[in-house]
């Protein structure tokens, strides 16, 4: 099989290279034409670029931020401000033709397609967050041009269903390969699974994340007919992608391709959708939404049904499935629906027995809903930057019998890192000053929680990088100046507790390398120099050990005496995080009774991935289940 885009032949011996400036430029159209020019000198077929109108992509309260998820505000307050105009890619697609490079565009939305057929764009690409989405891939098949569509985020069923779709339109199409994080890690890449996307289409290209260019250059070798990269002048810049993209230089890295495709090829057993994946699926991918305000008893009809971002209800997929059904309770406009609204029941907390203070995760506009429902020795509230924007008064009101902890945000505003041992001491100093708010607002929120004695901030502290571990013969000065914030912050009336880490921690929708509070001698060594207490996160950890090849239990041995506060959830293979208990590999018989005999007053929260959907279904099934283990 092949297909035309312009003057190129797809499916010939021949790979078709798309240079994916996507949102690179930041914004400007300056850049954005500087970019072409540089695609044209290395020799690229096509420079790419993304168009989409936020009103038409996410739901109205996601744009308000009406307590949106962290990854969800992120992205947005970036796509706000790298996004071009209309009239700006008018003036990128006549510098392409003028330069004799292909221009393309991925639409996001229907309103995008029906401006890029105004510039007479000769195929469309679309993105892994959009290939579930069946209303824009039917106005994209309208159009009678090709498609691209990449496959990250979705499993063998889902693309079936879509290839399905796609034929009954009679539609020419390419699928690419791809693994949506941001850098990808080269153990979740599986470059073999091009086979047997190869058996559902014949036409199959690859769309690379990963560092480097050896494992693009694999892909080819395996047949792939289209191969895109995203392409930056400067992968330090702000935004999710750059770190994921290649500079000009980067064709240095030819020498390491030998290793790096024998690292990636991974194997050809079904495609799963890998940790990193879910985060970007779940802020970038679609769900079905309520099309306006519905009550119960009402039977579902296509105009009460939208797809709408971000993905973390029903996926659009099970749009048919929907039509039809008796609406079990109330919705708001844009609220989710949701897997149990394809059921007849719906799983509610109730009271729950354990050896030790228990209590559930919450941020500042949900936590009335979970204070009416359930009544736990402890609220943990996840804050954002932008809650830290908040005032607690608009959320809580009078005292609780409960106690509190706060978990502090990982990522501050600009994309910044909270980073207590950075070498950089500018950036250090500017997490000082985040993290010293963070503990303003904890004492303050103390007056809403006066059981509280010394409430507990849970925080990730920093000592990332972004390619690499870190020698082992400098670890010790991170921290030393982990050590020197301390002193710095003012934490009189709260108590900082690190949590422990997993060797790949997922920033921006991409794999990096974490190096502090890891192993488990380390945090023992380093809790009694600096008289500290853990957060034990039982999911991160075991990460840690199924990557060092150690025995968790004799991990959590070691780490339970200096832990005053858990985070559980299940976990699997190198990061397969806050997995559903029992969905996973670990025996929490087991563990509860190491936890019992290190530290049997330690408070627990369920940190179940999603767990806050659907009135918060994960986590009492997670409680449930850890019933009699703790």
């Amino acid at each position: 099989m092949k297909i035309k885009i312009g003057n190129f032949e797809i499916g010939g011996t021949r790979s078709f290279v798309i240079a994916e400036i996507g949102n690179n430029h930041n914004g400007s159209l300056e850049r954005a034409l500087q970019m072409v020019d540089q695609a044209v000198e290395m020799g690229a077929d096509c420079a790419k670029f993304q168009m989409r109108h936020l009103e038409e992509v996410y739901r109205q309260r996601s744009l308000r931020k009406d307590g949106e998820d962290l990854g969800t505000e992120y992205v947005l307050d970036l796509l706000r401000r790298f996004e071009l105009s209309l009239e700006d890619q008018k003036t990128i697609a006549a510098h392409c033709a003028k330069k004799g490079i292909l221009y393309l565009c991925t639409p996001w939305d229907s309103r995008s397609v029906d401006e890029l057929e105004t510039l007479g764009v000769p195929a469309y690409k679309v993105a892994s967050a959009d290939l579930t989405n069946l209303p824009l891939l039917e106005r994209l098949c309208a159009t009678g041009k090709p498609l691209i569509l990449s496959t990250g985020m979705s499993g063998r069923q889902e693309v079936q269903i879509t290839v399905d779709f796609l034929n009954r339109r009679n539609a020419q199409y390419v699928l690419l390969h791809c693994n949506s994080t941001y850098p990808a890690p080269l153990h979740d890449i599986h470059l073999r699974w091009m086979e047997q996307l190869r058996k559902i289409h014949p036409l199959i290209g690859y769309s690379g994340h990963e560092r480097g260019i050896a494992v693009t250059l694999g892909a080819v070798a395996l047949g792939a007919c289209v191969v895109e990269r995203h392409f930056t002048q400067d992968r330090t810049m702000e935004g999710p992608d750059h770190a994921a993209s290649l500079e000009l230089a980067e064709f240095k890295r030819l020498i390491e391709g030998v290793r790096e495709i024998e690292e990636a090829l991974g194997s050809d057993a079904e495609r799963r959708v890998s940790q990193g994946e879910m985060i970007n699926r779940e802020n970038l991918g679609k769900s079905l939404v309520a099309a306006t305000a519905l009550s119960k008893g009402t039977l579902l009809e296509p105009h009460h049904i939208k797809a709408r971002s971000p993905g973390q209800g029903l996926s659009p997929q099970s749009y048919e499935q929907l039509l039809g059904r008796v609406l079990q309770h109330d919705m708001r406009e844009e609220d989710f629906f949701y897997p149990s609204d394809l059921k007849d029941e719906r799983i509610e907390p109730r009271n729950y027995s354990f050896r030790r203070p228990w209590g559930v995760p919450v941020r500042y506009h949900d936590f009335k809903e979970y204070a009416d429902r359930v009544q736990p020795d402890v609220f943990e509230f996840h804050l954002s930057y932008s809650d830290m924007e908040l005032k607690p008064d608009d959320y809580l009101s009078g005292t609780y019998k409960a106690g509190f902890v706060v978990h502090a945000p990982e990522l501050f505003a600009e994309s910044k890192l909270m980073d207590l041992a950075s070498p950089d001491e500018e950036y250090r100093a500017q997490s000082l000053r985040d993290t010293q708010r963070v503990i303003d607002i904890t004492r303050d929120l103390k007056r809403f929680f006066p059981n509280t004695p010394r409430p507990m901030i849970v925080a990730n502290i920093g000592g990332f990088t972004m390619d690499a571990p870190l020698p082992p013969e400098v670890i010790q000065a991170y921290y030393d100046r982990f050590a020197e914030s301390l002193k710095q912050l003012d934490m009189e009336g709260v108590e900082l507790i690190p949590q422990t880490m997993a060797p790949f921690p997922w920033h921006f929708g991409g794999q990096r390398y974490q190096n502090l509070f890891v192993k488990a001698d380390e945090i023992v060594h380093w809790c009694s120099k600096l008289n500290l207490r853990m957060c034990f996160d039982i999911s991160h950890s075991r990460l840690t050990c199924n990557h060092l090849d150690v025995d968790f239990y004799e991990f959590a041995a070691k780490v339970a005496p200096v832990t005053a506060h858990l985070h559980l959830g299940d976990a699997q293979g190198l990061n397969g995080e806050g997995l559903q208990i029992g969905e996973g590999d670990l025996d929490f018989p087991r563990l509860g009774a190491i936890l019992d005999a290190g530290c049997p007053d330690a408070s627990f929260i369920p940190e179940i991935w999603q767990g806050h959907k659907n009135g918060g279904e994960g986590f009492w099934v997670g409680l449930e289940r850890l019933e009699g283990a703790l």
